[in-house]
């Protein structure tokens, strides 16, 4: 993209900031409730776990499709039509009951997913200045995190003091008021796209589904939500466990701690890189995961919030900065549907594998367990730092 401004903060990246932080809590909500609902239609424990697992299927398949699209289309027009197919399919739940139709809206629904995310992802990276990418990308991440910290609490509270009708209508009314803000926001497409210079390239699935210059950092991206993917499926329960009423407390200084850490992590991001910050959040975020295991009170359950709000609250918008750093603009749609898939494929196959560890051990060893992804983190972010410490960081970003 040529000629493009400094200037971070204006109407548009505002107005795109709130709708992606809409559509991820429309969508978040569902999924820790979806199961249990399967269950209530009369799912076996193998159909309950399809709902995650064709969910993540349908979301990796549809990213390559869109990716290869957003190197020829324009971006407002994917945008709106991403929101719209997400409204549909959420508004359809509650007008079945049979499980075979409800897992299909399961798989329609990740093919929506996998398109609206990746084309409003990429549509933030159009609006950042290339040289404020960490810090940019670090504020827009702030709508994923919080989404992701507090929608699956209150889901669960409309689900259990409500009915499942409710938790559908409030998850399209919030999607709705996410439709409206993408409309009003003026959104950028790269002048090579938009002047139609650019080469329609032959579409290759897996050419479209993997950015080669960015795989590292979206292969740690994927240990990191893994383990991200025990405390969405298993923190409500372990709070019942052990009688901590107050477990939403957790998800109150996360997102408290995502939020005040961002501008700090974002401009460290812009001047120093990924690798310092990165390994010091895997630190914070394997002593939260060790806080929550060892929790029998609700001041440990803030203090994990705490640890883990400042840890994976900021590796998450880092990981995707740096994802897009090691790309060219016009391949940014291929880097961000890969960064995207390996935070399904995290979650999905934690959600799948502790799960089935889950009939052996105690809730609170699935958590030192996956405590685990961090260290690993840690350590390939070490790996790549000790190959490019002597790199001056602005060369990664021309």
């Amino acid at each position: 993209m040529t000629n493009q401004p400094e200037k971070l903060w204006n109407s548009s990246f505002i107005f795109l900031i709130l709708a992606n932080w809409f559509t991820f809590m429309s969508f978040q909500m569902l999924i820790p409730t979806l199961p249990p609902y399967m269950e209530e239609l009369g799912g076996s424990k193998f159909q309950v776990g399809l709902v995650t697992t064709l969910f993540s299927i349908g979301a990796i398949l549809s990213r390559p499709f869109i990716g290869h699209l957003l190197q020829t289309q324009s971006r407002k027009r994917l945008v709106l039509f991403g929101s719209v197919s997400l409204l549909i399919i959420t508004l359809l739940y509650s007008f079945t009951t049979a499980v075979l139709i409800f897992l299909a809206f399961r798989f329609i629904h990740g093919l929506a997913w996998g398109w609206s995310s990746t084309t409003n992802g990429t549509a933030a990276v159009d609006l950042v200045p290339k040289k404020r990418i960490g810090e940019g990308m670090g504020y827009f991440g702030l709508s994923v995190t919080i989404g992701m910290i507090i929608a699956p609490s209150l889901g669960i509270y409309l689900y259990q003091n409500f009915s499942f009708s409710v938790l559908i209508y409030t998850s399209v009314s919030l999607g709705t008021i996410a439709f409206v803000l993408f409309t009003l926001t003026k959104f950028r497409t790269p002048d090579n796209i938009k002047n139609k210079t650019l080469k329609d390239e032959r579409f290759t699935f897996w050419g479209s589904m993997i950015e080669k210059r960015s795989w590292y950092p979206a292969m740690i991206s994927f240990f990191n939500t893994f383990g991200y993917g025990s405390i969405v499926t298993f923190i409500v329960i372990f709070g019942q466990e052990q009688g901590i009423e107050q477990i939403y407390l957790f998800y109150l200084f996360n997102a408290a701690l995502a939020t005040i850490m961002r501008p700090i992590t974002g401009k460290w991001f812009d001047r120093k890189g990924p690798w310092l910050l990165i390994m010091a959040c895997s630190v914070l975020a394997f002593a939260g995961m060790w806080t929550i295991a060892l929790a029998d009170n609700f001041y440990y359950i803030i203090a994990a919030g705490i640890l883990f709000g400042a840890g994976f609250g900021s590796m998450m918008p880092a990981f995707q900065a740096w994802v897009i750093s090691k790309t060219t603009q016009e391949r940014s749609g291929i880097a961000n549907g890969m960064y995207y898939s390996t935070i399904d494929l995290g979650i999905g196959l934690s959600a799948l594998l502790l799960g089935v560890i889950s009939n052996y051990v105690e809730t609170a060893t699935l958590f030192k367990i996956s405590s685990a992804s961090f260290v690993i983190v840690l350590i390939l972010t070490f790996l790549d730092y000790q190959k490019n410490k002597d790199v001056e960081w602005e060369s990664e970003q021309t």
